[in-house]
């Protein structure tokens, strides 16, 4: 399988600065997205840490070995890029006055020949567009995700529940941590998407979904999403980062070459 990357973030209509923080390393095809939080520019701080930090030790880890590492293997080296990662942001917390109680989400997913890794804390999320369905492959770490699973809430009262921001997990916190991890089956013609709150929070996923079906490229669909986020309100940053999925060629063998 081969893989096309393409990343944006933009600060959104309402605020200055910008606390979203995506990178990807396509040839060790690695994605990285965090959205950040607490005091001025900590935010900031905490999710370009998260980024950096996860990304390069993954990135590093992957190309020490000759052999492509199981599901197993992988699953164990994002816990522990993650977990070094909220180490280093708390430690910073504790160092620097000016960013005591930050913290950050984090998605992070390492693509294999057939198959996605998949990790994330906190509210970020990823999807996968297939053949014209729309799958949430993350679950939100948040009251309200607790709320709605118990029944409390219906998802109508939930996209509007004053306290739908607060989460249950986030890197820079403390205690000890818990990253959730799976694996998913990668199709020829998957589009996945990985996002910040301020995209969800102003497209509800049937209209996520109807501009995943544009024929563009994923340069065009990462501004126009940006751009309809905008649009609507724009009351939050956003960070949008597509990965496009292709049937890797078929190399020609000897036979082929000779007959053409």
């Amino acid at each position: 399988m081969r893989y096309k990357f393409f990343a944006q973030s933009d600060p959104g209509k309402l605020r200055s600065n910008n606390e979203d923080s995506v990178s990807f390393d396509a040839a060790a095809r690695v994605a990285v997205l965090a959205d950040g939080m607490g005091g001025y520019q900590a935010g900031e701080v905490a999710s370009n840490m998260a980024t950096s930090q996860v990304q390069t030790e993954l990135v590093r880890w992957l190309s020490s070995g000759d052999l492509l590492p199981s599901s197993s293997q992988l699953v164990r080296a994002i816990d522990i890029c993650v977990h070094k990662a909220n180490q280093a942001i708390s430690d910073k917390a504790l160092s620097d006055p000016a960013c005591v109680g930050m913290g950050t989400t984090l998605v992070v997913g390492v693509f294999q020949p057939s198959s996605l890794v998949l990790g994330h804390v906190g509210d970020s999320r990823c999807y996968r567009w297939r053949g014209g369905d729309l799958t949430r492959l993350t679950r939100d770490h948040s009251m309200t995700q607790q709320q709605l699973d118990a029944g409390m809430l219906t998802a109508e009262q939930a996209a509007v529940a004053p306290g739908r921001h607060l989460l249950t997990r986030a890197l820079g916190v403390r205690e000890p941590l818990q990253v959730e991890i799976h694996e998913h089956a990668v199709q020829s013609g998957d589009l996945y998407l990985m996002c910040s709150d301020g995209l969800t929070e102003m497209l509800p996923d049937p209209v996520i979904s109807q501009l995943l079906d544009m024929d563009a490229s994923l340069d065009r669909l990462a501004r126009t999403l940006v751009a309809e986020a905008n649009a609507r309100g724009g009351r939050d940053n956003i960070a949008v980062l597509l990965v496009r999925t292709y049937a890797q060629a078929a190399r020609p063998t000897l036979v082929n070459k000779f007959f053409g």
